[in-house]
C-alpha cells in the first residue's frame, strides 16, 4: 500500500540533493570547521557557504546575519529569550494567542520572571488583531514576536505591518517563519525584522538543525556558553552535515517557490473544493486568500478528528490535527479556540500539508477514501440523528 504524507508541515522527507551534498561530511570530510590545520581548517567554507544559501532564500544582505542552530525552537528561544535579556530594561514581551509552543513557552518563561507579557487576539477566520497591537506597542519598549505563517492553519500575517508597529516605538520584533520560509518569497533585508527563525526539517533537510537570522546591530544574549562558534551567540563544534544540508535545501526551495505557489496550491485547492462539496457539514478553518500554499484545516462537524486520522491512517494516508508537538493531546487546537471555532467542529478538524513531493493522485486517494470515513463515523456518532 502506498503512503500518502500530507503532514508536510510536521516534518519533511528529505531531499535526494540534501543527502547525497551531506554525505562527504559524514565520510571523509569530518574534521572540525574550528581546527587550525588544514585538514579541519578546509570544512569552513563549507558553513560558510550553506550561511550563504539561508541568507540568498530569505534575504539577507549579510550572510553573518545567519546564526546556525539545532532546530526552529532554538531559534525562538535564542530570539525571545536572549533578544529580551539583552535589552537595557525588561521589555514589554507581545505574542500572539496563535503561536506554536516554540514561541509561547519561552514567553512564558520571561512572564514568570516578571517580564510584562500581552497576547493578541484573532478573529473568526485567524487575522491578527493589529489594532490591540498598535496600542500595546506604544505602552513602552517591546519585544514582539508573531509567527509570519500558522503551523494549524496557514494563515500568513502581515509581519511588515507588524515591524513597522513594532519599530515606530522602539521595539525589537521577532518572527517565527519556520512555517513560511520556501513557501512564500521573503526579503528581509527590506522588511521591518530583526530576527527571524526557520527550521531545516521544514524544507527538505534533515531534522535537528536550523538558523536564526539577526540583523545587523541586533543585540542577543547567547543561551549556550563556551565556545566562539557563530561568532559567539552559538557556542558548541558545528553540525556540518546538516548545515550542510539545510544551506542545499534552502537553495532548492528557491528553485522550487514558484511550483509551492502554482502547482501544490492548485492541489491544495482541488482537496478543498472536493472535501467540502463532499462531506456534509464540512468547513475551511481560515480565509480562503491569506494561507500558505500548501496548507488546509477542515473541520468535520459532530465526529473527532483521531477518529478520521486513525482510519486515513490504515488507508496509508498521513494527515494530522493540528502541531505535531502537540500530538497525544487531548485538549483541542489553541489555535482553533482563538479562532472560536465551534465546539461540534474543534474536535473534528484535520490538517492536510503538502510539499512539492505530492501528486494528483494522493489528492484522488484522499478524496476517494475520506468522505466513505466522514460517512462511517457520522453513522456511529451520537451527535447526529
Amino acid at each position: 500500500m502506498k503512503t500518502v504524507y500530507v503532514d508536510n508541515n510536521a516534518t519533511t522527507q528529505i531531499a535526494d540533493e540534501v543527502r547525497e551534498a551531506m554525505l562527504p561530511f559524514l565520510t571523509e570530510l569530518w574534521g572540525n570547521p574550528s581546527s587550525m590545520h588544514v585538514f579541519g581548517g578546509q570544512i569552513k567554507k563549507y558553513v560558510e557557504t550553506a550561511r550563504e544559501q539561508v541568507a540568498e532564500l530569505i534575504g539577507a544582505a549579510d550572510p553573518q546575519e545567519i546564526t546556525f542552530t539545532s532546530c526552529g525552537s532554538e531559534s525562538n528561544n535564542l530570539a525571545i529569550r536572549g533578544g529580551a535579556e539583552a535589552m537595557d530594561k525588561p521589555p514589554h514581551v507581545i505574542t500572539s494567542k496563535v503561536e506554536h509552543a516554540a514561541v509561547s513557552g519561552p514567553c512564558h518563561y520571561l512572564e514568570d520572571r516578571g517580564f510584562r507579557l500581552t497576547k493578541l487576539g484573532v478573529d473568526k477566520l485567524g487575522r491578527l488583531d493589529v489594532e490591540t497591537l498598535q496600542r500595546e506597542v506604544k505602552a513602552g519598549r517591546s519585544l514582539t514576536s508573531i509567527m509570519w505563517a500558522n503551523n494549524e492553519t496557514g494563515m500568513i500575517f502581515p509581519v511588515g505591518l507588524i515591524g513597522e508597529m513594532v519599530h515606530e516605538f522602539g521595539g525589537i520584533f521577532h518572527a517565527d517563519a519556520v512555517q513560511a520560509v520556501g513557501k512564500i518569497p521573503m526579503n528581509v533585508s527590506e522588511l521591518p525584522i530583526d530576527m527571524l527563525s526557520l527550521s531545516g526539517h521544514k524544507i527538505h533537510a534533515p531534522k535537528g538543525v536550523g538558523a536564526l537570522y539577526i540583523r545587523r546591530g541586533t543585540k542577543v544574549k547567547p543561551l549556550i556558553l563556551g565556545g566562539h562558534q557563530e561568532r559567539g551567540r552559538r557556542a558548541g563544534t558545528e553540525n556540518v552535515p546538516y548545515i550542510v544540508g539545510l544551506g542545499v535545501a534552502c537553495n532548492l526551495a528557491s528553485k522550487h517557490m514558484d511550483e509551492e505557489n502554482v502547482r501544490v496550491k492548485a492541489m491544495r485547492d482541488r482537496l478543498e473544493a472536493g472535501l467540502l462539496k463532499s462531506c456534509h457539514g464540512a468547513r475551511l478553518n481560515g480565509a480562503p486568500a491569506e494561507r500558505l500554499p500548501n496548507t488546509s484545516n477542515i473541520s468535520f462537524d459532530y465526529i473527532e478528528g483521531e477518529a478520521i486520522l486513525l482510519m486515513l491512517d490504515d488507508k496509508g494516508i498521513c494527515a494530522s490535527t493540528g502541531s505535531a508537538c502537540a500530538s497525544g493531546s487531548l485538549e483541542p487546537s489553541h489555535v482553533l479556540r482563538a479562532m472560536q471555532v465551534e465546539g461540534m467542529s474543534v474536535h473534528g478538524s484535520i490538517r492536510f500539508s503538502l510539499s512539492t513531493y505530492n501528486t494528483e493522485a494522493d489528492i484522488d486517494a484522499i478524496l476517494i477514501e475520506l468522505p466513505k470515513i466522514v460517512q462511517r463515523l457520522r453513522e456511529l456518532s451520537p451527535f447526529v440523528s
